[in-house]
C-alpha cells in the first residue's frame, strides 16, 4: 500500500516546479496544501506517514498525534522548524536537503552588492526620467561607483556556499578574508582571522551562517563601530544574526555606508522593521528571502526531496 504523504506549505516552492511536485505521485498518496497554519496542522496530517515541510513548524504534540508518521522531509537546509529531540524520541527519520542552492545565493550575492555598489537604480531612473536626455555630457557619474578589485572581502561562515562567493570575489579581484563561527578552519586558500579583525578590515562583508546559538545577533552595534565608515554589509543568511535596529542605526549615523539585505528576523518582513525607514533609502537593498530560489536550485531541491523519501520508503 502506498504511503500517505502530505505537503503543507507548497507555495514555498514557486508556481513554475508543478511537473517536479506531481512526480511525487510515484512514490505515494500525496496530498498539496499550497499553505498550512498553526491550528490546521494536526487535520491536515492526522493520517500522514511522511510529512514534507519548508517553514511550517512540526512539534513533539503534533507528531505524537501521528500515530503512523515515520518521516518529516524539510525542503530546505535548517531544521530549526522540527523538533528534532522529539522526532528521536518517537523514532521518526527527519531527512533535509543540502547544497543544493549555493549558485543560486551566490548569485544574489552579487546581484545585490553590485546593484548597490554601482547605483544601478539611480542611473537607470536617470536615464528613464529623461534627465540624462536633458544634459550636455554623453556621460552623468552622479555619486560614481567603486570597484570591487582591490577590497577586502569578509566572509562570515566558509561552507559551501560561502567558498563560492570567495571564488567570485576573488575573480573580481578582492582579497579574501574569513570568520570560521564555528571555529574550524575550513579552506587554506583564503585567511582565517578572528572577529575585530574581520570587522575592522573588511571593505565588504557577507553573511553565509547558519543561524544558531553562537551566531545569534552575532551583527550588532560593536560590530558596526568596528567596520570602516565606507563598508558594505550583505545578509543573504540568516535574519536573526544581525540586529535589525542596530543596522538601521548605523546605516543612519553614517557608521557604514551600505547594506544589502535578503533575510530578516521576522519574515515576511513586518511593517515596523526599521529597515524600512531608512533616512536614506538608497543606502539599503532588500529582498524577500528569495536568494536561495533560483529555478535551479528548486528544482535541485526537490530531486533530494524526492531521493530522500524514495531512500526511507525502500529501508
Amino acid at each position: 500500500m502506498m504511503p500517505k504523504i502530505v505537503f503543507l506549505d507548497t507555495n514555498t516552492l514557486g508556481n513554475d516546479v508543478h511537473e517536479e511536485l506531481q512526480r511525487f505521485k510515484n512514490l505515494g498518496d500525496v496530498i498539496y496544501y499550497d499553505s498550512t497554519t498553526a491550528n490546521e496542522i494536526t487535520d491536515k496530517v492526522k493520517n500522514a506517514e511522511i510529512i514534507v515541510t519548508n517553514k511550517v513548524v512540526i512539534t513533539k504534540e503534533i507528531m505524537a498525534s501521528c500515530s503512523q508518521l515515520k518521516l518529516i522531509v524539510v525542503t530546505a537546509t535548517g531544521t530549526n522548524n522540527v523538533d528534532l529531540t522529539a522526532a528521536k524520541e518517537l523514532e521518526i527519520v527527519v531527512k533535509n536537503a543540502v547544497n543544493y542552492s549555493s549558485e543560486s545565493v551566490a548569485q544574489q550575492t552579487f546581484a545585490m552588492l553590485l546593484s548597490l555598489m554601482n547605483g544601478i537604480h539611480t542611473y537607470d531612473s536617470r536615464v528613464k526620467s529623461g534627465q540624462y536626455s536633458e544634459g550636455t555630457s554623453f556621460t552623468w557619474i552622479g555619486n560614481s561607483f567603486s570597484e570591487i578589485a582591490g577590497k577586502r572581502f569578509g566572509i562570515i561562515g566558509l561552507g559551501n556556499i560561502g567558498t563560492r562567493v570567495a571564488e567570485i570575489a576573488t575573480a573580481f579581484g578582492a582579497e579574501v578574508i574569513y570568520y570560521s563561527t564555528s571555529g574550524i578552519s575550513r579552506n587554506e586558500k583564503y585567511k582565517l582571522v578572528d572577529k575585530e579583525e574581520l570587522f575592522s578590515t573588511s571593505d565588504i562583508i557577507s553573511i553565509h551562517s547558519p543561524l544558531n546559538d553562537k551566531t545569534a545577533n552575532f551583527v550588532g552595534e560593536e560590530e558596526f563601530k568596528l567596520m570602516p565608515t565606507s563598508s558594505i554589509l550583505i545578509n543573504t543568511g540568516r535574519g536573526g544574526i544581525v540586529n535589525e535596529s542596530d543596522l538601521a542605526n548605523a546605516l543612519n549615523t553614517n557608521e557604514i555606508a551600505g547594506a544589502a539585505v535578503d533575510v530578516f528576523a521576522v519574515e515576511p518582513i513586518q511593517e515596523n522593521n526599521p529597515l524600512l525607514s531608512i533616512d536614506v533609502p538608497g543606502k539599503i537593498l532588500l529582498s524577500p528571502h528569495v536568494a536561495w530560489a533560483s529555478k535551479e536550485a528548486r528544482k535541485k531541491l526537490l530531486e533530494i526531496t524526492y531521493a530522500n523519501i524514495k531512500e526511507v520508503n525502500q529501508s
